[in-house]
């Protein structure tokens, strides 16, 4: 046995910089798939409680209510963003003639966004 083969070579800086490179790369990762998941929750939660509000709306109650619901929040598969949800509320307000403006759809989705968020925030 040589000396040269129990001695342990010391990182090159280019070592070094790149575990701590790809340290941080994997935590910004880590840290999207968080917030990934968050806004996953938060978008279904909001759909939920906007099924609520707009079967309350529709006059339906009990297990009908959270049906509905559920349909609200399985209509937001069907594309990218809010634009789906929406017309699903339009189009069922529309033909039981509930008055409820665009304006006051989108509005409402918001503020339940806003609540959907504080409610995750409080581990609801």
């Amino acid at each position: 046995m040589t000396l040269a083969s129990h001695v342990v070579s010391e990182p090159t800086i280019r070592e070094v910089t790149m575990t701590t490179f790809d340290k941080r790369e994997e935590g910004f990762e880590k840290q999207f798939a968080h917030d990934e998941e968050l806004k996953f929750r938060a978008n279904a939660r909001r759909n939920k409680l906007l099924g609520l509000w707009a079967a309350e709306k529709l006059g339906l109650t009990g297990a009908a209510a959270d049906a509905y619901s559920k349909e609200v929040v399985a209509a937001d598969f069907e594309e990218a963003g809010d634009e789906d949800v929406f017309r699903k509320l339009r189009k069922d307000f529309d033909a039981k003639g509930v008055s409820q403006s665009d304006h006051q759809i989108r509005r409402t989705m918001q503020e339940l966004m806003a609540t959907a968020v504080a409610q995750i925030k409080a581990g609801k």
